[in-house]
């Protein structure tokens, strides 16, 4: 956590010194929802702590870029769109395909899923595994996939 409240200060002083409006609300946001997040923890945020932080303010993004491409509103979803790049930096890396799908062999393994309505079991522990860095729909779908050839 201390990691990312020093990395999250350097880049606020990057973003106000090159007059980057964009990076620096988006830091203060996510600042105030860490600090928001510990007040009600009641204690100071672990690593999973903030990164759960992080996964949430990265989803609720994406969800109103979604609400405002149904609205017509594109002016808000390009600017949510470059909130969730500056969001994204702040993620550790995503899994590569092998990863995943080396991940979802396991977790059929463990789970002792054989056919597609054990789906939700097998997805549940992909994204467990690698919170906020995969898209639940390409997990869902690859262990359809690899349910459906078992």
């Amino acid at each position: 956590m201390d990691e990312l409240r020093a990395r999250l200060s350097s880049d606020l002083k990057d973003a106000m010194r090159a007059h980057d409006e964009v990076r620096r609300e988006t830091i203060r946001y996510l600042n105030a929802a860490l600090k928001n997040a510990e007040i009600a923890a009641m204690h100071p945020l672990t690593d999973d702590e903030a990164e759960a932080v992080l996964v949430a303010q990265i989803k609720q993004r994406r969800d109103s870029i979604e609400q405002f491409r149904v609205a017509s509103r594109q002016d808000l979803v390009d600017k949510e769109a470059a909130e969730l790049e500056v969001l994204s930096a702040y993620l550790p890396a995503a899994p590569t395909d092998d990863e995943v799908a080396a991940a979802i062999n396991a977790a059929i393994s463990s789970t002792g899923a054989v056919g597609p309505k054990d789906m939700g079991k097998v997805v549940r522990v992909v994204l467990e595994q690698y919170p906020g860095r995969v898209d639940g729909k390409v997990v869902a779908t690859q262990v359809r996939d690899a349910l459906s050839n078992r």
